[in-house]
């Protein structure tokens, strides 16, 4: 195996999924350690760099979610939770712990493999920002922020703004047609929906997003709430 592959940790009380997930994810290509619990995470997270994290939510002791919500105070590794439960409001409670992406049991491995990917590419550090608004502009630019709607990447400055893929793909919408008002439901909804046809997903995605390039998210100067209509990304204001 290439020391280039990513480095993937799988954390799972089921030893039978995770010896499962160990050997798939290492067939295509994958480093890969694994815990079974969020203490042994822990331990791991010590010593070693990963590149992605794939994490069980219903774990004896510390859960994924509280897990998540932890490693978020102070780092940024893409984490994908697992969970036997499909509700909605577990996928909100998932992404609202500052998870990246979220898939129910019982999944196809190969769905995995292409999620996992999905989001080392979104994560993955882009090119230099001058370098690539010369070469192919087309980028929206409000305040200090610079956004290539694209390749759904985002910089402050000429530093890189890690968003996750429901970020990347709701800027990109707002990008679009700066100054146009989307509703909830449009956006959950719609052809480049992005909450999965939940309209509570849109908001919890807005919350985040709002945390990364507002000067203050309580009084958002950019990604503004039309009350009764929906959200507007206005640059200019």
């Amino acid at each position: 195996m290439s020391e280039d592959a990513p480095h993937i940790l799988v954390v799972d009380d089921d030893a039978r999924l995770r010896n499962l997930l160990r050997r798939f994810l290492m067939e295509n290509g994958f480093r890969v350690s694994v815990a079974a619990d969020a203490a042994r995470a822990r331990d791991h997270l010590e010593s070693l760099v990963f590149d992605l994290i794939v994490l069980d939510v219903m774990m004896p002791g510390e859960n994924g979610v509280a897990f998540t919500r932890s490693l978020r105070a102070d780092s940024a590794v893409p984490i994908l939770l697992l969970t036997a439960m499909g509700e909605s409001e577990d996928r909100i409670a998932g992404l609202e712990s500052g998870a990246d992406d979220y898939l129910t049991k019982p999944f196809e491995p190969r769905e995995l493999v292409l999620r996992i990917r999905t989001i080392l590419r979104r994560v993955a550090v882009p090119p230099d920002p001058v370098e690539e608004a010369e070469a192919e502009g087309g980028e929206l630019v409000f305040g200090e922020f610079r956004f290539d709607p694209r390749r759904t990447l985002l910089w402050r400055g000429e530093e890189p703004v890690r968003l996750t893929e429901s970020e990347g793909a709701l800027l990109a919408i707002f990008a679009a047609s700066p100054g146009e008002v989307f509703s909830r439901e449009d956006l959950a909804d719609g052809e480049d929906g992005v909450g999965g046809g939940n309209a509570r997903t849109i908001d919890v995605q807005i919350t985040r997003l709002r945390r990364k390039i507002e000067p203050d998210p309580k009084y958002p100067r950019y990604l503004q709430t039309v009350r009764g209509r929906g959200y507007v990304l206005r640059p200019d204001t």
